[in-house]
């Protein structure tokens, strides 16, 4: 047979009814019993008997010897950690990106936090000749940008100790004012910048969660002011969390 790189389409029943008692494992009841399983599954109760000792054998599947009932083991978590160790963030992040853009005709970024800063490790430039400026390794200074800010509010970064830079004249450098932004910020799920790192730049940017509901990256849009004032920030705002809530999906964040 000619190969055609694109996965069979015929499913093998075995495994298709072993993935069934997985999912049923997966439910809402952490433990459940053979007979429970059989019902959830609609699969003879003798046939998921041997599904569950060829699981429970592979780690998959564990058996709780003081109710006699079964989990999900912790070789799926092992296996789901691999996965999530060989995702490439930019590239799962790459096809959100470029919808923002084709959206909102401006720059999307995606960014990662870091010590103190939120570093952009992808961008998609938007096609007006007047952009905001993105660049890959570029820090986000966590009082003065949107991408900031969401690294700040999402996670426990802190502050440096020393006096807050003001930028510009905008740039929030009073800690209280900035801890109460922070906080609307983490209550809202996105943060914004007008003016604050430079004075011609506004931003807006949201959180992108991992599997266990942390901060994984940021995702951002900017736009030069004349072009982003506040009702253009809202009009993009919608966008912007879809796409946020996208990748976090990619990443098993829950729903």
């Amino acid at each position: 047979m000619a190969r055609t790189g694109s996965p069979a389409t015929r499913q093998v029943a075995s495994v298709a009814r072993a993935l069934a008692v997985l999912d049923a494992l997966a439910g809402d009841v952490p433990e459940l019993g053979t007979n429970d399983i059989a019902r959830r599954t609609a699969i003879n109760a003798s046939t998921v008997s041997r599904l569950l000792a060829t699981l429970a054998g592979s780690g998959l599947v564990e058996h709780v010897e003081a109710t006699g009932r079964y989990r999900l083991g912790l070789r799926l978590v092992q296996l789901g950690n691999t996965v999530v160790e060989r995702l490439d963030l930019r590239d799962l992040a790459r096809m959100e990106l470029e919808a923002l853009v084709d959206a909102t005709g401006e720059t999307a970024t995606l960014s990662a936090p870091g010590e103190g800063v939120a570093i952009t490790i992808d961008f998609v430039q938007g096609p007006s000749s007047v952009q905001g400026v993105a660049q890959i390794g570029r820090p986000s200074v966590a009082h003065a940008t949107a991408t900031g800010k969401v690294m700040l509010a999402f996670t426990e970064a802190k502050l440096p100790d020393s006096r807050l830079e003001a930028y510009t004249a905008r740039t929030i450098v009073d800690r209280t004012e900035l801890r109460a932004v922070l906080e609307r910020a983490y209550e809202l799920g996105w943060a914004e910048s007008r003016g604050e790192r430079e004075d011609d730049l506004n931003a807006i940017a949201a959180p992108i969660r991992d599997d266990r509901g942390e901060l994984a990256a940021i995702l951002g849009l900017q736009r030069p002011a004349f072009r982003f004032d506040p009702p253009a920030m809202s009009a993009a705002l919608e966008p912007l969390r879809e796409a946020a809530e996208a990748v976090s999906a990619k990443l098993g964040c829950p729903a």
